[in-house]
């Protein structure tokens, strides 16, 4: 019995971690769930940036249920953003504005859904994000 409690706790301690540690995949560039998220996100961007955007990613991570992905918001013709009309005019202006966008989104049930998002951060805003919002670190490329 004295072995055998040893290598139970054992098993259990493994399956614990192999539960928690989920991991850390990009989604293929033409899949239905990449769309997904991105078309999630085009949503308030065009309504913020008052244009239609595509979107050129340099980070997609997904771990279970969350996933972080930022980049470059573009016209449909891979131009800047014209940022003169919305709310990022004067930091534009002022050269305390950088074209980037991050987000984090949740997956509820077959929905994706954004938890929060950035544009323009001259910084990386998402740092503590994973600790703020309880997301996996691993899929963060910068973290504090």
């Amino acid at each position: 019995m004295k072995k055998v409690l040893p290598v139970l706790l054992l098993v259990i301690g493994l399956s614990v971690t192999v539960v928690f540690a989920q991991k850390v995949y990009t989604p293929a560039k033409n899949s239905k769930e990449r769309r997904m998220i991105l078309d999630t996100l085009r949503v308030p961007v065009e309504k913020e940036l008052k244009q239609k955007i595509q979107f050129a990613v340099n980070e997609f991570n997904i771990s279970g249920n969350w996933a972080f992905v930022s980049g470059e918001p573009q016209t449909k013709t891979g131009k800047t953003p014209d940022y003169s009309k919305t709310i990022y005019k004067d930091e534009v202006a002022e050269g305390m504005f950088d074209n980037n966008f991050s987000v984090l989104m949740k997956i509820s049930g077959n929905k994706w859904k954004i938890v929060t998002y950035a544009i323009g951060c001259t910084d990386v805003c998402y740092a503590n994000w994973w600790e703020e919002f309880k997301a996996p670190k691993a899929i963060f490329s910068y973290t504090e």
